[in-house]
């Protein structure tokens, strides 16, 4: 597998491995949104337009819950830019334990959603989505720093613009545009995913989103070590 790996250009590897964070991204807004009371926990775009519709009294819109969830992603997003600061290539070891602890963190939500039953109380509801907020934004901070243009992992709107503006109805350049699109799939695919196993169980989209997290984070991992050597 080491050897297999090797073969892989950096840039190809990081590019396949965003794109499957982008999918449990998809996944955990699914989730915060459908599941835990309208909150995203990676789109902080959602969160801020729903904070400012229910600050002027739109109807059945939650205001703590989207106000935590963003300061949870940044205060993640902060953790991350200082464990990452030192860091001398896209992926190293320190990359490593950031994303793995976005793993951990999703399969910790995932024991207590599932412990405390499909309907969990208000309080529960916002410690889960602030807590998944804090992973996204490690996550979405980490992908930053591997720079992989067009894929962040949270938001697809920048990827949007691109795919239009550069398509044969705008400018015609047409560069990277099957990556934008396939992020686009991803996000989308990830939150139809997430969506239907809303199903089963709440907790169900957590264990999914952390399994692919911690297989992208052993192979970038493994890839990162294969061809350091």
């Amino acid at each position: 597998m080491k050897q297999r790996l090797q073969a892989v250009p950096a840039e190809r590897m990081h590019l396949w491995l965003m794109l499957v964070l982008t999918f449990t991204t998809g996944i955990n807004d699914a989730v915060g949104y459908l599941g835990l009371d309208k909150v995203f926990t990676g789109n902080m775009t959602g969160n801020v337009v729903i904070l400012g519709m229910a600050l002027v009294g739109a109807p059945d819109l939650p205001v703590v819950g989207p106000a935590l969830a963003l300061a949870g992603f940044m205060a993640g997003a902060a953790v991350a830019g200082r464990v990452l600061r030192h860091g001398t290539r896209n992926w190293h070891g320190r990359t490593t334990v950031v994303f793995g602890s976005v793993a951990a963190i999703m399969f910790a939500l995932a024991a207590v959603v599932f412990a405390v039953g499909d309907e969990p109380s208000a309080p529960i509801r916002i410690t889960v989505t602030t807590l998944a907020a804090v992973a996204m934004g490690l996550q979405a901070a980490t992908a930053r720093v591997i720079a992989v243009k067009d894929v962040t992992t949270v938001v697809v709107t920048s990827t949007i613009t691109g795919l239009a503006a550069d398509s044969v109805f705008g400018s015609g350049k047409g560069a990277g545009s099957a990556r934008r699109a396939v992020a686009v799939v991803a996000i989308l695919a990830g939150a139809a995913t997430g969506a239907a196993l809303l199903d089963l169980h709440l907790g169900w989209g957590f264990v999914l989103a952390g399994v692919l997290i911690a297989l992208a984070t052993y192979v970038g991992d493994v890839h990162d070590r294969a061809v350091g050597t």
